[in-house]
């Protein structure tokens, strides 16, 4: 098997997904804490609704949401490539941002959950010892939901990992820059490649099974 082929999209593709894994991660858990201990409104569920959106919607329209929204075009677009004289799109960037935008609502639902779970007095007896809401966070909130913490950051990386659609719509599948191991299977599989095309499923099998296997255990343990 040719390697110097073979390992530059698996190479694209850890990286892309452990900082769009980083970065879901914080995100979903500032949101999630925020969304678990906020008062239900009206509005609220319309909040939480925009923000799982993703995980119902095809990849390939939320990348072509993400074309317009970043695109040369738009105003996002515009302002960047006049500071960084380069566009969003079609960069290792871009493919980042797909995986963000497609791992936060799994991650944030499995976050959420665990901050839900989370006794409401306990945390409401630290604040009456005096302690302020991050201390609260930090001391007994997280701890508590470690758990769910870390397994959504595990489903985050899995997805961030086997993103495809929203990837190829606004990265591209450019050879040892924007073509992870998706977008790679797939050009393979068009020409005929089936060698590589296996190698690199198994390589996504391995990473998944792996994921899913550690997130079960953290559900059951």
């Amino acid at each position: 098997m040719d390697w110097s082929a073979f390992l530059p999209p698996v190479i694209v593709s850890v990286k892309v997904a452990v900082v769009a894994s980083i970065i879901v991660f914080l995100l979903a858990t500032v949101v999630a804490w925020m969304m678990a201990n906020c008062t239900p409104r009206r509005g609220t569920s319309v909040i939480e609704t925009v923000l799982l959106l993703p995980l119902v919607l095809p990849p390939t329209v939320v990348g072509f949401i993400l074309l317009i929204l970043l695109g040369r075009k738009s105003w996002i677009g515009t302002v960047f490539e006049s500071l960084f004289q380069q566009t969003i799109v079609f960069t290792w960037g871009a493919a980042v941002v797909a995986a963000v935008v497609v791992a936060f609502p799994l991650a944030y639902r499995t976050i959420k959950a665990g901050f839900e779970a989370v006794d409401p007095e306990v945390e409401q007896a630290a604040r009456a010892q005096g302690a302020n809401e991050w201390q609260v966070f930090r001391h007994i909130t997280m701890p508590l939901a470690y758990r769910p913490l870390i397994s959504g950051y595990i489903l985050g990386f899995a997805r961030g990992l086997g993103e495809f659609g929203a990837t190829l719509m606004l990265a591209g599948n450019i050879p040892e820059q924007t073509q992870t191991l998706s977008t790679a299977i797939y050009t393979a599989s068009e020409v005929g490649n089936m060698t590589l095309s296996w190698s690199w499923v198994a390589v996504i099998i391995l990473f998944s099974f792996i994921m899913l296997m550690l997130s079960n255990r953290l559900v059951k343990d």
